[in-house]
């Protein structure tokens, strides 16, 4: 299906909005909620051993800054620190295993970071093994990793291979050398073509690029270079990010020039030129900054209605808890989102001591789980069925958000959504817009604004 894009809408409907991995949203944690709170729902939680588990493990080292960074990340050479982190994580696996419920699967499982891949091989192992020994994985569970190409061997895609993970996500952003100098962070076209071939010749199951617009330098037209050389890699997935350019959240980006940075119009035009190029070559806008192949399993997902969306971004699993371990990272289960303190340091003297390292958290109301049921059923299947709805709520949709539906005029005038008495639908041309509908159904919005990115 390809797409076409109104940049006088993008223009319009561009502003600070939520990327919905959770709703309520991270910057409504708080630090009310404390460990004895998320040791309760994991025993409450693990009763059960009808639910599927999906686990995250943070791993924060890097090799260098990479400019334009915002992710929870420490730079160091000290491999000491990394073999000290590794052991506190391990620690803290094995707290949470006294917890589980030994009947229930793990159907998904991450790493990120950071650069996990930072790890040496055997770390790699010693960490996947253990996991594997405490979680029953299940036989077709997605296992994935994001990888730096910059210092990664043969050696790591083994190991890897050897503890059971079958997907990898590499971080490319550009291949143009004044903007991989501009931000740090240089990888060349041939090292990610070594890379690809050990990755295909191990047996890795799918494989998604990451890559970055906005950034220092680029035009559309040194972009639809990266983006054509990369489409010759035959990627399952993409993920085309738009940087966003906040030095007062994420002081590394100060070493960024605001006057290298494309212009407002210029970024617009790589939008347009990213979306229409990938959707003419074949794959699936399935929303936000995501892009699969028409039979790769988030787009046969968003078609069946089993799309999900949370901390990870998009995701197949449907039904699953997430356990996620490591300093900054965020659990779900229930009605409780819990998060680790970001600090290192407290972080191994809380694991030290025993005691699940949460910072903070947010416990939902039945109103909080209506309007995420809601909104996440919009981020992934592009409409609401007012009656299948209301059953599933136990409540009368139209009624319940009346004021909502009533609010959604201007996108209904501007072709970006189909309403009538039975359902709500987000056309092909509103795709890029979801964030924007969905917002029309957050009771929280304007609380925190400045800390979202922008919506396009």
């Amino acid at each position: 299906m390809s797409l076409k894009v109104d940049l006088e809408l993008v223009t319009k409907y561009n502003r600070p909005g939520p990327r919905y991995t959770s709703y309520p949203t991270a910057p409504h944690f708080s630090p009310e909620v404390k460990e004895t709170d998320w040791s309760k729902a994991i025993v409450a939680n693990n009763l059960s051993d009808e639910r599927d588990l999906s686990l995250y493990l943070h791993l924060p080292f890097c090799d260098t800054l990479c400019y334009f960074c915002g992710c929870t990340n420490i730079i160091t050479r000290n491999k000491d620190h990394v073999e000290t982190y590794l052991n506190h994580l391990l620690q803290e696996l094995e707290l949470f295993g006294k917890l589980m419920n030994p009947d229930r699967k793990v159907v998904q499982q991450h790493f990120g970071g950071g650069t996990p891949t930072y790890l040496e091989p055997d770390q790699i192992r010693r960490l996947g093994g253990r996991l594997q020994e405490l979680f029953p994985h299940a036989a077709d569970a997605e296992i994935g990793c994001e990888i730096d190409p910059r210092g990664l061997t043969r050696e790591h895609l083994v190991a890897l291979r050897e503890v059971g993970f079958n997907r990898n996500s590499i971080g490319v952003q550009d291949f143009t050398p004044q903007v991989q100098k501009a931000v740090n962070r240089i990888n060349s076209e041939s090292m990610l073509r070594e890379i690809v071939g050990w990755h295909n010749e191990l047996g890795f199951e799918s494989l998604n690029l990451d890559l970055i617009y906005g950034l220092p330098f680029q035009t559309p037209e040194s972009f639809e270079k990266t983006l054509k050389a990369i489409l010759t890699f035959n990627p399952d997935r993409l993920a085309v990010f738009s940087y966003a350019h906040v030095p007062w959240m994420k002081p590394n980006q100060k070493l960024i020039k605001e006057t290298d940075l494309p212009s407002p119009d210029l970024k617009l035009a790589m939008l347009k030129m990213i979306i229409e190029t990938l959707t003419d070559s074949g794959y699936v806008y399935i929303g936000m900054d995501h892009f699969a192949k028409v039979d790769d399993e988030l787009a046969i997902a968003q078609r069946e209605k089993t799309l999900q969306r949370n901390f990870q971004g998009y995701s197949t699993k449907a039904g699953v808890d997430i356990y996620a371990f490591g300093m900054s990272s965020i659990s779900q289960v229930d009605s409780i989102y819990a998060q680790n303190t970001k600090d290192i340091n407290l972080y191994q003297d809380q694991i030290k001591a025993g005691t699940l390292p949460i910072e903070k958290g947010y416990i939902l109301t039945d109103e909080d789980i209506i309007r995420r049921n809601v909104i996440m059923r919009m981020m992934c299947d592009l409409e609401i069925d007012f009656k299948n709805m209301s059953r599933n709520l136990n409540l009368d949709f139209k009624i319940h958000f009346g004021a909502e539906l009533s609010n959604l005029d201007e996108f209904q005038q501007d072709g970006l959504i189909e309403l009538d008495s039975h359902r709500l639908k987000v056309t092909d041309k509103g795709r890029l817009f979801i964030r924007n509908i969905a917002m029309t159904f957050d009771a929280y919005l304007g609380e925190g604004e400045g800390r979202f990115s922008k919506t396009i």
